[in-house]
């Protein structure tokens, strides 16, 4: 059997996920003990608030022990668990890390040795710190798997949506406790207050919906990014995978199957 651990529950890491669970391989989700995905309704890290979230036909849920691990996985569930350093379950079978917390900068990891190690974005060097890095960055290189290059740097720069690049992104205008009383899919209006951070508002800068929203309550810094809008107007696109993340899923298949040891596992059953 094919197991797998996805270090980080945000969107693009939940896509991986989905798209290894529905070729068959058991997959194992990891996350800090309070995460920042904005994106949460299509993110497993949202278990760890509300101990079950469905992404699609798929159910993530909170374990605690390595038992709950195995048995969620094989009633076809996908088991969260909060264990930021993977050191919780070491004697939990594993085939492949894949590390999708996309901190964008040179990531440190511990030793992993038989274990094949793929790294999402900017941060990975195969050969140093992962076998392969998956390119993360929308354009013609989106989904190609690296095994001696490196993935494109980080532009700080978010994706565009219709004419809208910085402006769709909400982020924290100070430090302090994140509050709001709309929700992810909710309608909003330019200049709307949309959320408040130790009581300074975060505003609206244009028509739309609410795609993303960090959950409510966390204390953030400055400049943190809290949310996003889309001015599309279409909800259902705050429940679906992106585009983004299914390729960069099925990019980590491609790695996974280009190592022929690994091919046999996913018709392998437990």
């Amino acid at each position: 059997m094919l197991s797998v651990i996805v270090r980080g529950g945000g969107d693009l890491a939940s896509g991986i996920a989905v798209r290894l669970h529905r070729v068959g391989a058991r997959v194992l989700i990891t996350e800090i003990a309070k995460p920042l995905a904005v994106r949460r309704y299509v993110s497993f890290a949202e278990a760890v608030y509300t101990k079950q979230v469905e992404i699609e036909d798929i159910t993530g849920v909170l374990v605690n022990t390595s038992t709950e691990v195995l048995e969620s996985q094989k009633v076809g569930k996908i088991p969260v668990v909060v264990d930021e350093d993977m050191t919780r379950f070491p004697k939990l079978p594993v085939s492949v890390v894949v590390d999708a917390r996309m901190l964008k900068q040179k990531v440190k990891i511990g030793k992993n040795t038989g274990v094949l190690y793929v790294g999402i974005g900017p941060g990975f060097t195969p050969g140093d710190n992962c076998d392969c890095v998956i390119e993360s960055k929308r354009g013609p290189y989106l989904g190609r798997v690296y095994w001696h290059n490196t993935a494109e740097d980080d532009s700080g720069l978010p994706e565009r949506v219709g004419s809208f690049v910085n402006e769709r992104v909400l982020r924290a205008p100070r430090s302090g406790i994140f509050k709001t009383d709309v929700r992810i899919g909710d309608p909003v209006i330019q200049g709307e207050i949309i959320a408040t951070v130790d009581r300074e508002p975060v505003i609206a800068p244009f028509n739309g919906i609410i795609r993303g929203l960090i959950h409510e309550g966390l204390n953030v810094m400055e400049g943190l990014k809290v949310g996003d809008i889309d001015p599309r107007n279409d909800p259902m696109i705050c429940c679906l995978v992106s585009d983004k993340a299914l390729a960069i899923g099925g990019a980590v298949l491609e790695a996974i199957l280009a190592r022929e040891e690994y091919r046999s596992l996913l018709s392998t059953v437990e």
